[in-house]
């Protein structure tokens, strides 16, 4: 499974950023989809996931009404959809496939990740 980030950015405070992540390979090995982020000098963390099926969204609580997370089925994309974004946000935001259900919290859950995409954000 590979996987590509993209539609990172700078953007002032306040605005509002639409990160994709294109899946291709064994797509079809794929249960759920994750974005988590990593600021300087801090450990990655868990932003956002669901399941293909689109059943399931799982949020980070203090994201949530900021974040949204989707999937295009036909196109193997899911995006990450931010509003009001505040310079705390900033990060290299990561999207990452998991095969198997289990916690979706977990970043040692899932089994490939993408480059990551740099998301800055200016007060």
């Amino acid at each position: 499974v590979q996987l590509q980030a993209s539609g990172g950015g700078l953007v002032q405070a306040g605005g509002s950023l639409r990160l994709s992540c294109a899946v291709s390979g064994r797509t079809f090995s794929s249960h759920a989809m994750g974005w988590f982020r990593q600021a300087p000098g801090r450990e990655r963390e868990f932003v956002a996931a669901m399941r293909w099926s689109g059943v399931s969204t799982f949020y980070a609580d203090s994201l949530k009404g900021r974040f949204t997370i989707s999937r295009e089925i036909t196109k193997n994309t899911v995006y990450l959809q931010m509003n009001s974004l505040k310079p705390e946000d900033t990060a290299v935001y990561y999207c990452a496939s998991k095969s198997y259900s289990g916690s979706y919290y977990l970043r040692s859950q899932y089994e490939y990740w993408g480059q990551g995409t740099q998301v800055t954000v200016s007060s």
